[in-house]
């Protein structure tokens, strides 16, 4: 007896109740565009060839390697002032980590490891730079225009200076978008006047190109500063990019010059205690791992241990962030005496660099080494205002001239958000319009009006304690359940709900797009732990969607044919469920979900 092919007798025709031209379990293609190669990216990368059947997969990097942030910085003394062993994937373990915080060089490596490990560099077109993107409401597709890049610096192209030559440009369409660019590779020069007319070297640390050494990524920075050493240099800013310029450049030249505005708290070493108990040194601010620690961290149970000792301790640092946390006023009171113990060459700074602000106002610093520079000879604190850049130096409202050889811009970044391509939703509505008074997110990663847009390190995505890459990683599992589902049911586009995109003390912070008072857009709404717990139970309640054939009433057509692929392809195995991978056996006789 032959089973008649329902999958040809049921079509878009029958409007009364159509069933779908498929098997139940058939996925249909998918086209997913990621933009950017740094954790989110290469994480995106990795899981959605993991997890999506049927899939589609281009990644547009507009630098000339992986790295993201990472690839792109190379300024004096860059380095993460997370624990090295907490600032990594969660499934992909590095035991040869050279100290326990790492120099950017070796984060770079560790990335293009993971993305060669993982042979996801056949699937990223490098230096090729996302320049328009256009959601097309009739398709459900993204419209992205690209630009293949052709540089010798290998770094990508910045409003500030473009020396890159386009080669082509193109049309490139995707049923899902996810960016993974983050906030931290967009960077702005200082509004300082007179800056132009500087007749001596301009430098902004997102962008180190000094004219010196070799600019290639393995390129190390003591060559970009050979003729450095009896140069006057001043650094402007005291956001973590200058804490660390400062520190690494002090003991190479002749002179340097810190001019500050604002005041920070400089923590002590995050991690401390741990760092403590490796280096036997209360006052160490680094510790190089030994030939011995790496043999240790071979060992897959020490290695785990070891890890999660650190993470531990990131999150407890949460409690610190709490401004009503009986904890802060403890800690603010150690972190000034420390301030004002490691000042003590130079005690009249205290009163400019010690904040009034509560530490959970800002990000905590570690900055090792930075107050210790600041008390050399060799180095100036200015805390008064530039008011003008001079063809010779800098002049300050207090009317006094500094003359410079070399002037540094580490004056951070582009904080509000706005994307530097044009990005336009439904209605041909723009993010930056959308974002003109305030980001609004649904969990740091949809907007509404732009659907099938999933962002990874977005508004409200950051962590005022321990390490974002774990967050990272679940905006990433959360972007693919929603592609799942729109694959699984066969949607065209789901989209945020309006209704559902809905810190307080006086500084100047990223987390409020620099400014000094407002709504807090830079850092996630609660605990490291919470974040996660929120992205995993995804609430598809909150989504509209809409189908692929809007002429389909029947609102199980998701179901197919009524079969599955393995009801009807022989080299299925229609016995799968019980495959041990697949079979879930309960933990012994155990019925509470807590043991």
């Amino acid at each position: 007896m032959t089973t008649p092919d329902i999958r040809k007798d049921s079509g878009p025709g029958n409007s009364r109740f159509t069933l779908g031209n498929f098997y139940s379990d058939e996925p249909r293609r998918m086209k997913v565009v990621v933009i950017g190669t740094g954790f989110c990216g290469i994480t995106a990368g990795i899981r959605f060839l993991q997890k999506i059947p049927n899939l589609e997969l281009v990644i547009y990097e507009a630098n000339a390697g992986v790295g993201g942030v990472w690839f792109a910085n190379r300024y004096p003394g860059v380095a993460c002032d997370v624990a090295a062993h907490c600032y990594q994937l969660s499934y992909e373990h590095n035991p040869n980590w050279s100290s326990f915080y790492s120099p950017g060089s070796e984060i770079r490596d560790y990335l293009q490891g993971v993305a060669e490990k993982y042979k996801l560099l056949q699937y990223i077109k490098f230096q090729h730079k996302l320049l328009h993107a256009e959601y097309h409401e009739e398709s459900g597709k993204w419209h992205l225009k690209i630009q293949k890049q052709s540089s010798n610096s290998g770094v990508a192209p910045t409003p500030q200076r473009d020396e890159v030559s386009p080669c082509e440009e193109f049309v490139d369409t995707a049923d899902v978008l996810f960016t993974g660019i983050g906030l931290l590779n967009r960077w702005d020069w200082p509004e300082i006047d007179g800056l132009d007319n500087f007749q001596g070297k301009v430098v902004h640390s997102a962008q180190w190109e000094t004219g010196e050494g070799d600019l290639s990524p393995t390129a190390k920075w003591e060559d970009t500063i050979g003729s450095w050493k009896n140069k006057k240099i001043g650094v402007i800013g005291i956001g973590s990019s200058a804490i660390q310029i400062v520190t690494a450049l002090q003991p190479k030249v002749a002179h340097l010059t810190n001019f500050v505005r604002s005041k920070t708290w400089i923590s002590a070493t995050l991690a401390q205690e741990c760092l403590n108990e490796l280096s036997k040194d209360e006052t160490a601010s680094n510790y190089k791992y030994t030939d011995e620690d790496k043999k240790k961290f071979q060992d897959p149970v020490y290695y785990n241990q070891y890890r999660r000792h650190l993470e531990r301790d990131a999150h407890a640092a949460y409690a610190v962030t709490l401004i009503d946390s009986p904890i802060v006023e403890q800690a603010q009171e150690a972190f000034k005496k420390d301030m004002i113990k490691r000042l003590a060459k130079k005690p009249w700074i205290v009163d400019h660099i010690v904040p009034d602000f509560a530490i959970s106002c800002k990000r905590l610093t570690p900055g090792p080494g930075y107050l210790e520079a600041l008390c050399e000879d060799n180095v100036d604190f200015v805390p008064d205002i530039i008011k003008r850049v001079t063809p010779k130096g800098i002049e300050t409202v207090d009317g006094k001239h500094r003359e410079l050889d070399v002037i540094i811009c580490a004056t951070g970044r582009d904080l509000s958000f706005k994307l530097p391509f044009p990005v336009i939703g439904r209605n041909g509505v723009t993010l930056n319009e959308k974002f003109d008074l305030c980001p609004r997110t649904y969990l740091a990663m949809t907007v509404d009006g732009f659907p099938n847009w999933f962002i990874g390190g977005g508004p409200n995505s950051g962590l005022g304690h321990g390490s974002i890459i774990y967050t990272m990683e679940r905006q990433v599992e959360y972007a693919i359940q929603a592609t799942l589902k729109m694959q699984r049911e066969r949607l065209k586009s789901m989209e945020v709900k309006k209704e559902a995109t809905v810190y307080g003390q006086k500084c100047r912070s990223w987390y409020k797009m620099g400014k000094e008072e407002g709504r807090v857009v830079g850092l996630w709404p609660g605990s490291s732990l919470l974040v996660v717990h929120a992205l995993s139970h995804p609430r598809w309640e909150d989504y509209n969607y809409e189908p692929l054939d809007a002429n389909v009433k029947n609102r199980f057509y998701w179901l197919g044919d009524g079969s599955t692929m393995a009801d009807n392809l022989p080299e299925l195995d229609s016995s799968w469920y019980l495959d041990p991978k697949v079979v879930d056996v309960p933990p012994g006789n155990c019925l509470l979900i807590s043991c």
